[in-house]
C-alpha cells in the first residue's frame, strides 16, 4: 500500500515558502505484531515548527532535509495487532505528515470524543490548552482583580489564556491584528479590551490607557516591538510569561530593541520562558482541569480549519500572516 507524505525539501532563509516542502508517494511497511495502522483525521500546525526548519540546536530536534515533517495528529486506528488498541479507536500523538502510518503505538493516546470533538485534542484539550494553563497559572500566578495583557490574543494559545484569566477573575486586555478578531475576542472570549496593533499608532500609550492600574501579568506570544510596549507598562512584581516570539521567528538578523533589564530591575518583575513539556509530569492534572472547564461551558474553543492534506504547507505559512483565529488545524 502506498501513501503520501510531506518532507522538508530545503531549509528556509527568512520567511518559508512552498518551495521548502515536497510531496512524495511512499510504500508503507507491512504491519507487524504489536503494531497498528492509523489514518490521519486532523493535523496541527504550530509556530514552533518554524524553528524546527532551521538546522539549529533547540529544545526539540530540527526537521531533517528529505525527511517527513511531523507534528500533532489525531488519527483513527484502521487495523491492529496490538492489545492496547482496537479498530476504530481515535488516538492523538506526534506523527509524520502522512495520510497513513504504521505505528508501535508509543506516544499515542486514546481520546474521548464524547467529551469534545476530536480536533479539540490538538487545541484546547491538547498541547495548546496545556501551554495556556501551565504558563498562565504557574508562572503568571494570577490573583483576582489583576490586569492581564495577552499578545497574539486571537491565536490558539491566546484565546485560551484570556478565558482562563477571566475564570480567575482578572481584567484581560488582548492584542490582535484585525477588527474581526477584536470583535471575536470581546464577544466570544470575554476580553475586556483589545488593541489592534496594525492600526494603533502608539501601542505603549494605548496599553497605558486600557490598563490605568498597570499590567500585572503579560502573557507574551509575539515578542518584538509589541512586547517592548507592554513591558514598559508593567507593575511592581509583575510576571511576564514568555510563551512565543512569533514576530521574530523569520528574522535573518539579530533584532535590536530596548534594554529591558532596567525596567525588570526597578519593577522587581519576573520574566520567565517555558516549554510545555516542562510540565509533562502534570499533564493529567492539566487535562482534567481543562476538560472540566470545557464540560462546564467555561472554556470555548475556536478553530480555523483548512481542508485537505495538500493544504498543510499553506496552513503553516498562514500562521505567520495571522490567517488564523484560534487553533489552526488541517482536516485530512
Amino acid at each position: 500500500m502506498t501513501t503520501q507524505q510531506i518532507v522538508l525539501a530545503s531549509r528556509p532563509k527568512g520567511i518559508p515558502t512552498l518551495d521548502n516542502f515536497r510531496f512524495e508517494n511512499v510504500e508503507m511497511d507491512a504491519m507487524q505484531d504489536d503494531e497498528i495502522a492509523v489514518e490521519a483525521l486532523f493535523y496541527s500546525v504550530d509556530p514552533y515548527m518554524r524553528g524546527r526548519m532551521n538546522d539549529a540546536k533547540s529544545y526539540v530536534a530540527p526537521f531533517q532535509i528529505d525527511q517527513p515533517i511531523e507534528g500533532g495528529v489525531v488519527a483513527k486506528v484502521t487495523a491492529t495487532k496490538s492489545v492496547n488498541f482496537k479498530t476504530g479507536d481515535i488516538v492523538m500523538g506526534r506523527l509524520q505528515w502522512r495520510h497513513n502510518t504504521i505505528s508501535n503505538g508509543e506516544g499515542l493516546h486514546k481520546v474521548d470524543t464524547n467529551l469534545a470533538p476530536a480536533s479539540y485534542y490538538l487545541g484546547i484539550l491538547g498541547m495548546t490548552g496545556l501551554t495556556a494553563y501551565f504558563g498562565f497559572t504557574d508562572i503568571g500566578k494570577p490573583k483576582t482583580g489583576e490586569t492581564v495583557v495577552v499578545s497574539g490574543a486571537a491565536g490558539a494559545v491566546g484565546t485560551v489564556v484570556g478565558q482562563i484569566a477571566k475564570i480567575y477573575g482578572c481584567r484581560v486586555i488582548g492584542i490582535a491584528g484585525s477588527e474581526e478578531k477584536i470583535k471575536t475576542l470581546k464577544e466570544d472570549f470575554g476580553y475586556d479590551e483589545v488593541v489592534n496593533y496594525k492600526t494603533t499608532d502608539n501601542i505603549k500609550e494605548t496599553i497605558a490607557q486600557y490598563c490605568p492600574k498597570g499590567v500585572d501579568i503579560y502573557f507574551d506570544n509575539v515578542g518584538g516591538e509589541i512586547s517592548d510596549s507592554v513591558i514598559a507598562n508593567v507593575n511592581f512584581k509583575a510576571r511576564i510569561v514568555l510563551c512565543g516570539q512569533i514576530s521574530l521567528y523569520n528574522s535573518t538578523e539579530v533584532p535590536v530593541g530596548p534594554r529591558l533589564q532596567p525596567m525588570l530591575l526597578t519593577k522587581s518583575a519576573l520574566m520567565q520562558g517555558f516549554i510545555v513539556n516542562n510540565y509533562e509530569s502534570h499533564f493529567a492534572e492539566g487535562m482534567a482541569q481543562l476538560g472540566q472547564w470545557v464540560k462546564e461551558g467555561k472554556l470555548k474553543s475556536t478553530e480555523t480549519i483548512v481542508h485537505g492534506f495538500h493544504q498543510l504547507p499553506n496552513a503553516l505559512l498562514g500562521l505567520f500572516k495571522g490567517e488564523n483565529t484560534g487553533k489552526m488545524i488541517v482536516e485530512a
